[in-house]
């Protein structure tokens, strides 16, 4: 996300749900992420997860990620009647998704 015309930000709600990143790019928001160090599906809190949904709702965004220790999946889960495909992906590999300045100019 080094394009300029992203912004950062963090979102919570008045219930306490919580996003670490919201990625939105003019008026639009292009991703939710969420981080933990988990590496099961098992040992991810729920609450990452719903926040995610919830956020989804709330913002209007369909790209939702929880970046972990190591676990990768995507998985179709839903809370009262909010679903939605959450990519789950270690940090190694979001980590070498992000361009680096040499790649940027060709």
């Amino acid at each position: 996300y080094f394009n300029p015309l992203c912004e950062i930000y963090y979102f919570k709600d008045s219930q306490g749900h919580e996003v670490d990143f919201v990625v939105k790019e003019g008026d639009k928001v292009k991703e939710c992420i969420n981080v933990t160090y988990a590496s099961g599906f098992d040992e991810i809190d729920k609450r990452e997860w719903r926040s995610l949904l919830k956020a989804r709702e709330v913002l209007g965004c369909s790209k939702l990620t929880i970046v972990t220790w190591d676990y990768e999946d995507k998985k179709e889960l839903s809370w009262f009647g909010r679903r939605g495909e959450i990519s789950f992906v270690p940090l190694w590999k979001w980590l070498l998704q992000i361009p680096s300045k040499e790649r940027r100019r060709y």
